[in-house]
């Protein structure tokens, strides 16, 4: 070349320098913060799912960390929950031996209704004291808000209710539509007479609580028959009525409760003594109610009913005339409230796991069929002086069931909902972590060997360059 003015072969290699510094820059760049993209240019398209992914590997994490603590308040509630159990047991035991009377003095009566005041106590104060972070658990804070109820010309349709999840829109509500499908029935057997007729008779009623044998004299008036029942229908579960006058008249027997489980016998030991109407020809068995709330059949046990949906489930008891009515209907409505946990990376109502944890206190355990565990105090209707021994037990066991029902919930929202979400979760969580990393993290094999090809590549565009600046000089040679 015998131009110098223009160096081209200089410009050449002063340009494959700058190239071959960006690369070992880069390299460097890479190996010292281990990630593949630094800057946007570094790859536009990988950048933008990068930076999706690690947003949701955030959500993922939040999640996880959500449940796990939607795991911690439920063990706290389940924790008071197992030892207001064991108070349950201590109490039936109490009441079961205080029943028998003849062989207790009144002081061991009155010292063992002590001892069930002291229990009562103690339940309602676990009911207001178990809390987590001041959140009450066990007081009825986290039950849900119910409105409906008291309105409208079914309002007695529902005895008892207890909402146990709902999916409830923020600043919305969910209706619920109680229709009955299937009237609830109870046994029934009829005696046709006004009398037992000649002769002494001897009959044996059994129904769902036990049996009981009556003996009538001769000519027994059939008002007499039906008192003699109901003086043992707490024993049996047996009540009768008398309809009709004259030769019309009819002992109508009736199991006490409604139901496939209640029913109804009536055998003569000795003499005759007839009945008719039953599934065979001396014994009835009741129905249980048929009911679709919101469209989906429940599970009927007499006038209890329990449905079981992903938007709605819950426990109710109906009112026997609402029951009894095949065209009746009621609607009510979920407001709020309930014990919600968000155990899902994107928000809304699908993520929120939402829970109902009713009042333990003494004045919510119970039916009010029956009562409440409150009536066992000292100085109301079921104290031990009262005598009602037998429809106290009903009552603690009753609340028993509850609260072992209670505990069989969150024990299942635990495993099922809490664990099962956290061990998806986990997996979501390494699994888009893997694909962030394979876009975002540097290959240190890979990036190595680029450092080593740039540093010779550096090295030698350098020497070339030296060379072409040099190159010019050999012009002067021209001059002599």
């Amino acid at each position: 070349m015998s131009r110098i003015n223009t160096n081209v072969p200089s410009l050449i290699a002063a340009r494959i320098l700058g190239n071959n510094n960006t690369k070992l820059n880069t390299a460097l760049e890479r190996l010292s913060t281990g990630l593949r993209i630094n800057t946007g240019k570094d790859d536009p398209a990988g950048l933008i799912a990068s930076e999706m992914l690690r947003g949701e590997i955030r959500a993922v994490g939040a999640a996880i960390d959500n449940a796990n603590r939607a795991d911690k308040v439920v063990s706290v509630a389940e924790g008071a929950l197992q030892e207001v159990s064991s108070l349950l047991i201590e109490l039936e035991g109490l009441v079961d031996r205080s029943a028998n009377e003849a062989a207790l003095s009144s002081d061991e009566v009155q010292a063992n209704q002590l001892q069930i005041d002291s229990i009562l106590e103690t339940l309602d104060r676990i009911a207001t004291s178990t809390e987590f972070q001041g959140r009450k658990l066990l007081n009825g804070e986290l039950d849900y808000r119910l409105s409906g109820l008291t309105t409208g010309a079914t309002a007695s349709a529902l005895t008892y209710l207890q909402v146990t999840s709902a999916r409830v829109p923020n600043g919305g509500s969910r209706s619920v539509v109680v229709n009955v499908t299937q009237s609830a029935q109870t046994a029934k057997l009829i005696y046709a007479g006004s009398s037992t007729g000649s002769g002494a008779k001897t009959i044996q009623v059994s129904g769902k609580y036990g049996t009981e044998q009556l003996t009538f004299a001769s000519t027994t008036a059939a008002s007499d028959v039906a008192a003699a029942v109901n003086a043992s229908k707490a024993l049996t579960g047996v009540s009768a009525t008398v309809s009709g006058t004259g030769a019309s008249t009819r002992v109508l027997f009736h199991s006490t409760d409604y139901g496939s489980d209640a029913f109804v016998s009536v055998e003569a030991l000795s003499g005759t003594f007839t009945v008719t109407g039953g599934d065979t020809n001396t014994k009835d068995y009741g129905q249980d109610v048929g009911v679709t709330v919101n469209g989906v059949a429940g599970v009927a046990n007499g006038l209890d009913v329990s449905l079981r949906t992903a938007a709605f489930s819950a426990d109710l008891t109906l009112a026997s005339a609402f029951a009894t009515d095949l065209a009746a209907s009621k609607t009510f409505y979920v407001t709020g409230g309930g014990a919600d946990f968000s155990i899902a990376p994107t928000l809304g109502i699908n993520a929120t796991a939402s829970l109902g944890v009713q009042s333990v206190s003494t004045g919510t355990l119970g039916k009010a069929s029956l009562g409440f565990l409150s009536s066992l105090k000292s100085g109301q209707a079921n104290q031990l002086s009262s005598g009602n021994f037998e429809t106290a037990q009903r009552i603690v066991r009753a609340a028993s069931e509850q609260v072992s029902g209670l505990r069989g919930r969150l024990g299942a929202f635990q495993k099922n909902t809490l664990g099962s979400a956290i061990n998806a979760l986990q997996v979501a969580y390494e699994n888009t972590s893997a694909a962030e990393s394979a876009i975002r993290d540097a290959d240190f094999a890979v990036e190595t060997s680029n450092l080593t090809r740039a540093q010779i590549l550096v090295q030698s565009s350098s020497r070339a360059l030296a060379l072409a600046n040099a190159a010019p000089q050999n012009v002067l040679q021209l001059f002599t």
